[in-house]
């Protein structure tokens, strides 16, 4: 079974990484007003310096900055796309399911206010930077949330009905921002992009479904339209350019939002949406079982997040074959991957593991892929 040299690696990741203490002071600071913002550029330069050697060292193919130059996995990006505007989340609750209870976050959130454009290159300085710091042949990969985070929190409540009365004209405007984002970020170099996803997970859960019905949405078809916006944002992307997108139910200091198995959508899913390889969580029952992945095309990969971030515990090499194993029954070996299921700080405060734990799971994903896929 032959080893991969283009992405989805073999062994890959999903992006975010724990912030190192250093980081977490520096931003604590610069917050308070006791250090500027080429102070706290510096730290997060150096901090994302490590980052990337401790990927090569522990033997990825592709390297992330971690992003740690976000609050969070998603919101940086949207508050930089033109026509959104950043407001108080006070109704917007979100409540997280962890072993040991529920926690409630409360994110911020946005109205779109204005029409949809891209105003600059969201994330240029930080894709450049991340560009010029990998070396040997080590491929940076730049996650940014898909176009359907930007409307699902707050469905059309959150559209202003005077800028977009009819939500195609949103649509339509939504993906062309996007798809000139992708081509920008292609003339900066970069050939990995990674579309973060949670609402096409999050509608397997009938919990979620309901949520939406409540917003005055089309509980049963939304994903489609997610779909066909993702698709719009993609139609005109360079063939050199890897895209996949990674399906979560929420990360967010170890805890979860929804539960459910990719039944619901993975026909469509696998079928429609246009990316190359899909990243999807299977770290625990929540995620369901393995059959959905039988509707996975031939030209397309699935990187199994078969290694969780949640919990500090390290799994077994054997465990992990198994469900390889197992998995390929659906869908053929050749075509998967492996991955830790997310990242381990999708926000700032990170998921509850140490940083010699965040090696641990990183290495345990590079060596498993090498014993079933052979050395990249």
């Amino acid at each position: 079974m032959a080893a991969r040299t283009s992405p989805p690696f073999r062994a890959d990741h999903v992006g975010s990484l724990l912030r190192p203490p250093a980081l977490l002071t520096a931003r604590d600071d610069h917050a308070a007003g006791r250090i500027d913002d080429a102070e706290l550029r510096g730290v997060e330069d150096e901090a994302i310096r490590d980052a990337v050697q401790l990927q090569r060292d522990v033997g990825l193919q592709d390297a992330t900055d971690g992003e740690f130059r976000r609050a969070s996995w998603h919101m940086d990006f949207i508050y930089a796309l033109g026509g959104i505007t950043k407001v108080e989340g006070e109704n917007l609750k979100v409540r997280f399911h962890n072993e040991e209870g529920d926690i409630e976050f409360t994110p911020a959130a946005a109205r779109v206010s204005e029409k949809i454009g891209l105003q600059e290159t969201i994330f240029e300085d930080a894709f450049t930077f991340l560009r010029d710091a990998v070396t040997d042949g080590v491929t940076p990969k730049l996650t940014i949330p898909s176009p359907s985070m930007v409307h699902y929190r707050g469905g059309r409540s959150a559209i202003d009905e005077s800028v977009y009365p009819d939500l195609g004209a949103f649509w339509e405007d939504l993906g062309a921002a996007y798809g000139e984002e992708v081509r920008r970020l292609h003339e900066l170099g970069c050939r990995y992009l990674q579309l973060d996803d949670t609402s096409l997970a999050y509608v397997n859960d009938p919990e979620q479904r309901r949520y939406i019905a409540d917003l005055g949405g089309d509980a049963e078809h939304q994903h489609e339209t997610y779909i066909a916006t993702v698709n719009r944002a993609l139609a005109g992307r360079p063939r050199d350019m890897t895209i996949t997108t990674h399906l979560c139910r929420g990360n967010h200091a170890s805890s979860w939002v929804a539960s459910g198995g990719y039944d619901f959508v993975a026909e469509a899913l696998f079928n429609d949406l246009d990316v190359d390889g899909f990243f999807l969580e299977y770290d625990d029952e929540r995620s369901g079982t393995f059959e959905p992945l039988r509707f996975v095309p031939k030209d397309r990969y699935v990187v199994l997040g078969l290694v969780t971030t949640k919990r500090p515990q390290l799994e077994s090499k054997d465990e992990l074959k198994r469900r390889i194993d197992e998995a390929a029954g659906y869908v053929d070996l050749d075509q998967l991957c492996l991955s830790p299921q997310c990242g381990f700080s999708s926000t700032v405060a990170g998921n509850r593991l140490t940083h010699d734990d965040q090696r641990a799971k990183l290495a345990l994903v590079v060596e498993t892929a090498a014993e079933v896929w052979g050395a990249p």
